[in-house]
């Protein structure tokens, strides 16, 4: 519970989730103050508030928020009181439920743009999903994460990552080593999603086990993959082929995501992207969902959502 004693003033009831909502030597408050210019200070579990009026409501609302989260969560992030912040400016107090989340074994995930509430709402109930959008907009993140809460949960029994090897303009039979020192270099960014989300031993031993396999699109060919959880990343560097092919994978009690990026299509010139055919042919089919993604969706840099809108006009 939650009073708003005055107009600068906060109380919180429980201290326990007050200590998870300030960070460690109230690191949490000295972001707030630093993007709200407001002067925050505490006494037992009482924070006064010292700024314009326009910036102490939205520190309120901010500080509730954030209440709300540590709830459910040991971590506040950074980004994520950033995106809370970025959100309460411009009236978006609601947008963002606290219940709309990705529990995983390190963390929990909240969507951070109204996209990413989409995105989350979507993956939590959809069976086959595409989610096309520019880089930065946490496609592949929220994926892989939505991946590793249901495996560790029991609802699947392995999760499959598959990504095109394209990206260099290279060909996996000319690169040196073996089959996973060949792919890795292009996979790093589905490592770096597991890295997020679960133990780095706990990754390799899943691995290890083939409770995560991570292969080229290729080596899926001929299988039925059930029980499973099934991502296909940087799908607009497939063919037609290669993505009908993904597609029909599908078995009993699985699930699959498809990430890509219309815009960054690296095969050959005139080749046609899986991507785009797939678009094209299932978006009439009831039980296929599709979302987009924009530039306002970016979470890295703030000039990373700049460059993707410049190269976008």
């Amino acid at each position: 519970m939650i009073k708003n004693l005055e107009k600068n003033i906060i109380e919180f009831e429980d201290n326990s989730i007050l200590r998870i909502m300030l960070g460690v030597f109230h690191k949490n408050l000295e972001i707030i103050e630093k993007e709200l210019m407001v002067s925050l200070c505490t006494r037992g579990n009482i924070i006064s508030i010292n700024g314009n009026i326009k910036n102490i409501l939205i520190t309120k609302n901010t500080l509730s928020e954030l209440y709300e989260r540590a709830k459910v969560s040991e971590i506040i992030e950074k980004k994520d009181i950033e995106s809370i912040i970025k959100n309460m400016k411009k009236n978006k107090k609601n947008n963002h439920s606290s219940e709309i989340s990705i529990k995983t074994p390190k963390k929990k995930i909240w969507s951070r743009t109204n996209g990413q509430t989409k995105l989350i709402k979507e993956i939590l109930n959809k069976k086959i999903l595409f989610v096309i959008g520019p880089a930065g907009t946490g496609k592949t993140f929220i994926a892989v994460s939505h991946a590793v809460s249901m495996l560790t949960s029991g609802l699947v029994d392995k999760i499959v990552i598959s990504r095109p090897a394209v990206e260099a303009g290279e060909k996996l039979g000319f690169l040196p080593g073996d089959l996973k020192e060949k792919i890795d270099p292009y996979l790093r960014p589905i490592y770096d999603s597991l890295d997020e989300n679960l133990p780095k031993d706990k990754v390799m031993t899943l691995i290890e086990n083939r409770k995560i396999e991570i292969a080229p699109i290729a080596y899926l060919r001929g299988r039925t993959l059930n029980n499973s959880y099934i991502i296909l990343d940087e799908a607009q560097n497939t063919s037609p082929i290669q993505m009908k092919m993904f597609l029909t994978r599908l078995g009993e009690n699985s699930k699959m995501v498809i990430t890509g990026d219309i815009t960054q299509i690296d095969l050959p010139f005139k080749s046609k992207s899986g991507l785009i055919d797939a678009i094209n042919n299932l978006k009439k089919i009831k039980d296929i969902s599709f979302v987009y993604l924009t530039e306002k969706d970016v979470v890295r840099h703030p000039l990373v959502q700049k460059i993707v809108k410049a190269y976008d006009k």
